[in-house]
């Protein structure tokens, strides 16, 4: 898979440029794609885009407002894929790095440059300097007929929204953000429900309880909400909370036993590990939620345990046989340890068996 920052490529800033200079002729187009080319090929993926962002203004001869007119018509050449919806954040970055002391115009302009994007990074910098400005939009853009702007309602105050500035405030205390999901709890665009859940589970991460109560308060009364709550409430699943368990239904037990479970005893890294086991009881199974644990070697020699779903239903039989395979494949977020690894397999946030295996 070619990396995202090749998005943000010498063949992209030309066209940026291209379309700047077309609603703009007092663009310098030449002297920007130089600036921009000899630098861009050492950064990464955000450098790459503030790069292409801040150098807008040192050639566009225009204040602000005049500047944001001209790139809310670039806009237009964005299309809806998802690697133009990224390559289109240069624009939102735009107004982070020159808008923050024009609340009303780069509003106006996120709101624009969300369709088919996303200003969910830039709008976080506004919330921190206008919380109650910026939150009161947030509200209003939660009533937009458009799944965009609704989206960005949810996406844009996530308290720990990957690759963006965290919002410390709304880790502590994230009412605020109730009050927005509230307001979207029950969309029915799944653009939007993915963004409830992933906001829902960043506040678990610091506020369990607070989540929990949510859960309580809105679970079974409508179908796309239920979704959302049991996406939101992953992290807390994982990590074996009996409350949140017991709200989805998997409850504590004592007639479900492993039996019979095997695991290659020896791994090299780029192979599969396989492992057998059998779910048994001498009644119905029951709604189950089958995990298994990977307790990967760290580099200082300790273990750190990773989750993994297998399934979760309701099983009518009294006996289930499972197997499985884990892909030792080198890959960008994860490195591999030589030596003892631990496999373990958990029912309902129980761990019922446990074996090791060696990574050679």
């Amino acid at each position: 898979m070619e990396p995202f920052k090749n998005l943000f490529s010498e063949k992209f800033v030309c066209s940026l440029a291209t379309y700047i200079k077309k609603y703009e002729k007092s663009f310098e187009k030449e002297s920007y794609i130089c600036h921009v080319s000899q630098k861009l090929e050492s950064l990464e993926l955000k450098q790459r885009m503030r790069l292409i962002s801040s150098s807008i203004d040192i050639f566009l001869p225009l204040d602000y407002k005049r500047s944001l007119d001209v790139l809310k018509k670039v806009k237009s050449h964005f299309t809806y894929e998802e690697s133009m919806g990224l390559q289109a954040m240069v624009l939102q970055d735009y107004v982070e790095v020159y808008g923050l002391d024009d609340f009303e115009s780069s509003m106006a302009a996120l709101e624009v440059f969300t369709i088919e994007s996303s200003s969910e990074f830039a709008i976080r910098h506004f919330i921190i300097k206008y919380e109650e400005q910026t939150m009161q939009k947030m509200l209003e853009f939660t009533h937009s007929q458009n799944e965009h702007l609704r989206r960005f309602a949810s996406e844009g105050c996530r308290p720990r929204l990957p690759w963006a500035i965290a919002l410390p405030k709304y880790k502590k205390n994230p009412d605020k953000v109730f009050e927005i999901l509230e307001l979207l709890k029950y969309d029915e665009h799944k653009y939007v429900q993915k963004s409830v859940a992933n906001n829902l589970n960043d506040i678990s991460k610091d506020n369990p309880n607070l989540v929990i109560r949510f859960v309580a308060n809105n679970l079974g009364k409508n179908k796309n909400c239920d979704w959302i709550l049991k996406h939101g409430s992953r992290t807390l699943l994982k990590q074996g909370n009996k409350e949140i368990l017991a709200l989805f239904g998997f409850s504590q037990f004592s007639h479900v036993k492993v039996d019979n479970f095997t695991v290659d005893e020896v791994v090299k890294e780029g192979e599969t590990l396989n492992f057998v086991f059998e779910l048994n009881s001498d009644e119905k199974l029951g709604n189950l939620r089958v995990e298994y644990g990977i307790d990967f070697l760290k580099a200082n020699g300790k273990q750190s345990r990773k989750i993994f779903m297998i399934s979760q239903s309701d099983i009518k039989s009294n006996q289930k046989i499972v197997s499985k395979k884990f892909s030792f494949k080198p890959i960008t977020t994860r490195k591999y340890y030589k030596g003892i690894h631990g496999l373990a397999i958990i029912v309902n946030g129980v761990e019922l068996k446990h074996e090791e295996f060696i990574l050679n």
